[in-house]
């Protein structure tokens, strides 16, 4: 009987899979579709979880079948960041006409990702203050002690790692290593490796432009080639997000959720902050926030459902290129930058908000000026090389706490709303990437405010 349930609970997402297929030939926008994907999977994961029962046997073996559609999807993204970076900048830097926009350009992004970071940290301190939050408010249980063993038993690693040890792991010493993903690093890495290779075809064509002209016309190629994949790939967003979204609702733990409620209400409040903070510099810079947020929504969207800030790099990209009208070079930057560092969500919000939490229960005053400037500082730095995949705030959290003296055991005791908080810190991480590309092409005077401002552009430009 099981098996029956389980072929009926596959068939109903085929089915919506189908009716999602039915709106792309009726030409509905790629913005409606991602959203109905959206809709359709709260639903879908709502009325199993209802039906079933959380931890159930159909439920678990239901989930894993949708995976092949939701992670299947993650696992095509993953697979073509490596390539998408690496040719993007490649072609980025050989059409520059001057080298000295590489600089200016590299400052801006760093500088914007890591500026909002540390603002983050002051919105969460400011949060947790105004929510009263405090870790001896949670009562831990076995899954809460657990976890906080675990992150004690990964804090030796972190603590081995000094600041001159995290900066010499962004520069590549394998770069075929990196290309597989193996370390955190690793897209900063392939970052650097094409930056050395796109200055080094400069060169070469002041010396030989035959040569140079030769290569430019195979990286022109492969880049036509790559970008072709990624719309395709990108085609099955609406249909990825269904199935996460079904699998995330059907597998929450939702009195977990109404149990540390105080704590999720926070956490949402810190992050809509900010996400206002964002609109805000973009109005600053003369750009209609209105119109940047529509066009970035799908992007969200599925940065939410994915909890991948990495393999959100290819959509990332498109949107700013082909929606947003970033200058080429700018968006592949910004969001290989913003995948690996200076997270606002992962990074600034979520471990100034535990140190907060924490602070008390050693007796410090988490309203004192030198320990929010401390703490501030310390999230500013650390904020480098933050892997932008499940986890990251985790990494993030252990380095922030241990340089504060604070016990790490206690940030287990949010694991069973983890899942939860980590869907709006990503989306707030991928939209700081974005927000960081399109101030610095307006700084840079390279944005096109036609494609900005023009509602279809992201439909007319990428046929999804």
């Amino acid at each position: 009987m099981d098996v029956l349930y389980i072929v009926l609970n596959i068939v109903v997402l085929l089915a919506i899979i189908g009716l999602l297929i039915w709106m792309q030939k009726k030409h509905f926008s790629f913005t409606k579709r991602v959203f109905t994907g959206l809709g359709l999977g709260i639903v879908l994961g709502t009325v199993l979880q209802l039906i079933y029962g959380a931890g159930s046997e159909v439920l678990t073996e239901t989930t894993g079948w949708y995976s092949i559609v939701g992670s299947g999807y993650v696992r095509l993204l993953m697979m073509i960041v490596v390539p998408l970076v690496m040719v993007s900048i490649i072609q980025s830097i050989i059409n520059l006409e001057k080298t000295a926009e590489l600089g200016k350009m590299s400052a801006w992004i760093i500088g914007t990702l890591i500026s909002l970071t540390m603002v983050a940290a002051l919105v969460g301190i400011l949060t947790a203050t105004v929510f009263d939050l405090s870790a001896e408010q949670i009562e831990a249980g076995q899954a809460e002690s657990e976890r906080g063993s675990m992150l004690e038993d990964r804090l030796g690693d972190v603590e081995a790692q000094s600041t001159p040890d995290k900066i010499l792991n962004f520069i590549p010493s394998n770069i075929f290593l990196d290309m597989t993903g193996e370390r955190s690093t690793s897209v900063i890495a392939v970052v650097i490796f094409s930056l050395i290779v796109g200055i080094a075809v400069l060169g070469v064509r002041r010396k030989n432009p035959e040569q140079a002209e030769t290569f430019t016309k195979i990286v022109n190629s492969f880049y036509a080639v790559v970008m072709r994949i990624v719309t395709l790939i990108l085609r099955l967003t609406p249909f990825g997000i269904l199935a996460l979204m079904a699998n995330t609702v059907a597998s929450t733990d939702f009195a977990g959720i109404i149990e540390l409620g105080k704590f999720v209400i926070a956490s949402y409040v810190a992050l809509a902050v900010m996400f206002i903070i964002h609109l805000v510099l973009v109005g600053v810079f003369g750009l209609n926030p209105m119109v940047y947020l529509r066009k970035v929504i799908p992007v969200l969207g599925f940065a939410f459902t994915s909890r991948s800030s990495a393999g959100t790099i290819p959509l990332n990209i498109q949107a700013q290129r082909n929606s947003l009208g970033v200058n080429e070079g700018v968006a592949n930057m910004s969001a290989s930058f913003g995948a690996t560092m200076g997270q606002n969500g992962c990074a600034g919000v979520y471990p100034a908000m535990l140190a907060v939490m924490i602070a008390p229960t050693v007796g410090i005053d988490p309203l004192d000026p030198m320990f929010i400037l401390q703490l501030v500082l310390i999230i500013g730095i650390s904020s480098f090389g933050i892997a932008g995949v499940g986890g990251g705030a985790t990494f993030a959290a252990l380095i922030v706490l241990s340089s504060m003296n604070m016990p790490v055991a206690l940030a287990g005791l949010l694991i069973s709303v983890e899942a939860l908080i980590d869907m709006g810190r990503t989306a707030l991480n991928v939209n700081g990437a974005m927000v960081s590309g399109t101030i610095t092409s307006r700084i840079m005077k390279t944005l096109n405010l036609k494609t900005y401002n023009d509602k279809t552009a992201i439909e007319e430009n990428t046929s999804l």
